[in-house]
Parts: C-alpha cells; sequence; structure tokens
C-alpha cells in the first residue's frame, strides 16, 4: 500500500469537507474587497451579509481552525475571532 498516496487521499477528503461550507456561502458572489476591507472602513454591510448566510457558523469553525487573522469570517472581525481563541 502506497500510504503516501492514501495520506494525500485523506488529507484532500478533510480539506473538501473543511470547506463545503463555501459553495453555499453568500461571499462566493461577493467581492473579497467586502471582507477584506481597507483598514478603518466599516464591515457593517459584510457582517449583515454573513448574518444572513448558511455557511455562517462552519465559515467561523473553519477561520478559528486556521487561524484566519484577516477579514471577516463567519460574521466576525479581526478583534472578535481573537477574543474567542484560548488564551496560551
Amino acid at each position: 500500500m502506497n500510504t503516501t498516496a492514501t495520506a494525500t487521499t485523506s488529507t484532500s477528503a478533510s480539506a473538501t469537507a473543511d470547506t463545503a461550507w463555501y459553495d453555499l456561502a453568500l461571499c462566493a458572489q461577493t467581492g473579497p474587497g467586502f471582507f477584506f476591507p481597507e483598514p478603518g472602513s466599516s464591515l457593517r454591510d459584510a457582517k449583515r451579509l454573513c448574518g444572513a448566510c448558511e455557511g455562517r457558523v462552519a465559515c467561523l469553525e473553519y477561520a478559528l481552525a486556521n487561524d484566519e487573522r484577516f477579514g471577516v469570517w463567519g460574521g466576525l472581525s479581526e478583534a472578535e475571532r481573537s477574543a474567542l481563541r484560548p488564551r496560551r
């Protein structure tokens, strides 16, 4: 058995499951500038869109699991996600 191929297939399947929410996400229909605005810009519209999104919870889980530090993910800003992370 080729363990490299098995590991790659397993990792690929896991990555697909981790991002399956993106197919339902409203952000997939919106430009990235909307969720990654210039510093000091309002996040209100991006958060409002996230609030109506079916993929919001999975998106937030993805962002926390992958340590996404920039932009709005799952309806939360960088600072809001940082507050949810366990302190080391």
